[in-house]
């Protein structure tokens, strides 16, 4: 049974012989600063992740301490949940190893969670003494901000390894991956899921002994797995922007040929055609994604069976949604490219030359295919709808027989 003002803290380590005694004291020295807030319980947690160097050993002479132990390198993720599952407390904190977190800050990170905060970070960018290499800083301040452009909510520590949580919020944090990437996906999945998730600034000091974080390889996992988790909550703001991206590339080359034909230009030079090309290919994909991401939102209602209602600026603009009008503006975009091609063919039956009439009718195939696809999308997502409603609506028909049957005096089946 947990104690509800008890902390666990765990401590992730591989290969930290050079440290671990340190960091073990410092968190050791906190229990008396930790009562004094509230928090009557502690046990520290140390989990060796397959450390081939005298890691465990200086942990085991530590006898306040328990020791958790991987067979092999699973990674640094993978060491955080197993310290997770074996706590005790209902308060959960976790710190590197290393020495670059000040565990004299966790009595503030607790009373934080005490006073109704689900999930307290530590953040090493919110102004507070920072020893950060510049290479690392830089690409924590784009993943926070791709983190907080996906969540429409402010971020500035998405990476953070030092932070007190609920116990009981674990259940809608997991799944977390096993790596590195461990601490941005908690805070993306705790701000999708309606967890109270506030930071407060603490100093940061260069570690002890060498990182074992690479830029390049973590940094490419950090942009996949940050966007694959975005996108089973809220796709359409991540297919969604880029669909806007094409199509606003699309309609900015269309005013370009538009001001060059005003101009009295009649002939597109070489870089013309590139960009027309271009603009093609971008138009018809950006409505391609733009749909799909709205397609993937009723998807995402359907399997949890509630509606979800984000939309591509974080919440809702249109009233009703702008999916709603995809079947009329699909047959209007299918009409309009229809008749520029019909006119463009019987010009150019009539004597006009080619050369004059191709944009004509590659603007007009492209308005078509555009417009299938708000037809298709419309189809696809109203049935969805329709679908991710059944339940309510079943139940809703069920009372509607039992209170008809119950008027008539007799017996209700719902």
């Amino acid at each position: 049974m947990f104690q509800e003002t008890s902390l666990s803290v765990v401590i992730p380590a591989y290969n930290e012989e050079s440290g671990i005694a340190k960091i073990v004291e410092r968190v050791l020295a906190m229990r008396s600063a930790l009562y004094e807030q509230g928090v009557t319980g502690f046990e520290l947690i140390v989990v060796d992740d397959g450390s081939v160097d005298r890691t465990a050993q200086i942990v085991e002479q530590y006898a306040e301490v328990r020791l958790v132990r991987h067979g092999f390198n699973r990674g640094y993720g993978a060491a955080l949940k197993t310290g997770l599952a074996a706590a005790r407390s209902e308060m959960v904190a976790f710190l590197d190893a290393d020495g670059t977190y000040p565990p004299e800050y966790f009595p503030r990170l607790c009373a934080m969670v005490m006073d109704g905060v689900d999930l307290a970070i530590g953040s090493r960018m919110s102004g507070a003494e920072s020893e950060m290499p510049l290479s690392r800083r830089m690409g924590n301040w784009f993943f926070a901000n791709l983190i907080s452009f996906y969540s429409n909510v402010r971020v500035r520590d998405c990476a953070s390894g030092m932070r007190v949580f609920r116990r009981d919020a674990l259940m809608r944090l997991y799944p977390l991956p096993d790596g590195l990437n461990f601490t941005p996906i908690m805070s993306l999945r705790a701000i999708h899921e309606g967890l109270k998730v506030e930071e407060t600034p603490i100093p940061y000091h260069e570690r002890v002994g060498r990182s074992k974080l690479s830029v390049v390889r973590d940094g490419l996992r950090y942009l996949q797995s940050i966007t694959w988790t975005a996108l089973g909550y809220n796709p359409v703001r991540v297919l969604g922007t880029l669909g806007v991206i094409g199509v606003g590339f699309a309609l900015l080359v269309g005013l370009g040929l538009l001001v060059a034909r005003l101009s009295g230009v009649e002939q597109l030079s070489g870089w013309g055609v590139v960009a027309v090309f271009l603009a093609l290919i971008s138009g018809v994909a950006g409505v391609s994604l733009f749909n799909l991401g709205a397609t993937f939102n009723y998807l995402i209602s359907l399997f949890r069976k509630e509606f979800v209602r984000q939309g591509l600026f974080g919440k809702p603009i249109f009233n009703p949604p702008l999916d709603r009008h995809f079947g009329w503006m699909g047959w209007v975009s299918i009409g309009l490219g229809t008749a520029v091609v019909v006119v463009a063919l019987a010009m150019g039956v009539g004597g006009w030359p080619i050369e004059r009439l191709w944009l004509w009718l590659v603007g007009g195939a492209m308005m078509i295919l555009i417009g299938l696809q708000l037809l298709i999308s419309w189809i696809v997502m109203r049935k969805l709808e329709e679908l991710s409603q059944r339940e309510i609506a079943v139940q809703r028909d069920l009372e509607a027989v039992g209170e008809g049957a119950m008027r008539n005096g007799k017996p209700s089946i719902a």
